[in-house]
């Protein structure tokens, strides 16, 4: 998934998410993994418990979910007592993670790395993230280790934010590209989470790079069905989605294409709190699912999830079965 609304913005607000903040707001430990399980918050994987108790954290939209489910499968199959717990947003659970209030998350590799160059040196930073992973690993690696995060290894699968309209308004104004709608003049109500005012991959994006005349922000979360509903009835006229998002034909619509390239090409990899979860063990887990997962891999578990209804904990299970991480 850029960085703008990305991936963290692609921390939608769901159900369950304000219990979650209120358990962490409330001071726990490191590692708190049993005071979250005892409040029933999240769920988990039944590992030995032998290397302790870690806490996975997601973002609480479908691939961070089923991502969130995998990394704590592959925990507990290390020896770990794991649970996972939602969070609203990455300016909720990055935070979280540098307390170590949550110990491991799915992240994207340029998203994360200009979130955190935003927070060391402010909105207007230069830009470290670039469509190089290897350039914006680097930057990434530079910028967490003062905050107590490790970047895991990255691996090929990649996300994006993407936008999109109806089939119907983009053939009554003849669009393809994000350059064809702000050349077109037309006052687009955007679906998005609410977040998307301040990322500079969202809505300040879309205005200086393309033009795009946005006239507000109608906060349904990032690729929610209720977004991509609200677009599908012209209530609204743009979405903020991803490019794996697996449903656009189900609500009869299109991608515009980026053809400017506001987006950075953002890797999947885990992120981990350094001094609870950075040891080999955890990176050797959690790298096995790297090595594997593709972007085609994602763009099919979204739709199992999303479109099939499956439980992201019954899609995370299957596919880990299906590359023999687990045992079947």
């Amino acid at each position: 998934m850029g960085d703008a609304m990305s991936k963290g913005q692609r921390g939608i607000r769901t159900v369950g998410a304000a219990s979650a903040v209120v358990v962490l707001a409330a001071g726990l430990s490191a590692c708190g993994g049993s005071s979250l399980e005892q409040k029933g918050s999240g769920s988990g994987a039944s590992g030995s418990g032998s290397k302790g108790t870690l806490v996975i954290g997601s973002a609480g939209f479908t691939e961070s979910t089923v991502l969130a489910q995998m990394y704590a499968e592959l925990l507990a199959k290390a020896g770990y007592r794991t649970s996972v717990t939602t969070l609203a947003n990455r300016e909720l659970y990055e935070p979280a993670l540098e307390k170590g209030q949550i110990d491991v998350v799915p992240e994207y590799a340029a998203t994360l790395a200009e979130f955190l160059n935003a927070k060391a040196n402010g909105a207007n930073a230069k830009p470290v993230a670039s469509s190089d992973i290897t350039s914006t690993m680097a930057a990434l690696t530079r910028l967490a280790q003062p905050r107590g995060l490790k970047a895991l290894a990255v691996g090929n699968a990649v996300d994006q934010n993407a936008f999109a309209v109806s089939t119907s308004f983009a053939a009554a104004h003849h669009l393809k590209t994000l350059s064809d709608l702000g050349k077109s003049g037309l006052k687009v109500k955007l679906a998005a989470g609410d977040e998307c005012s301040d990322r500079p991959f969202c809505e300040p994006g879309l205005k200086s790079t393309y033009g795009i005349d946005i006239t507000g922000i109608d906060p349904k979360g990032v690729g929610t069905p209720q977004a991509k509903q609200a677009v599908k009835d012209g209530t609204d006229q743009l979405v903020l989605t991803t490019t794996t998002d697996a449903t656009l034909d189900d609500f009869g619509l299109v991608l515009l294409q980026d053809d400017k390239k506001l987006q950075n090409a953002d890797n999947v990899l885990p992120v981990v709190n350094a001094k609870y979860a950075g040891s080999a063990a955890v990176a050797d887990a959690l790298d096995k699912l790297t090595k594997v997962l593709t972007t085609a891999d994602l763009t099919q578990l979204d739709k199992q999830v999303d479109a099939e209804r499956m439980k992201p904990s019954d899609v995370a299970d299957a596919y880990l079965k299906s590359k023999g991480l687990i045992n079947g």
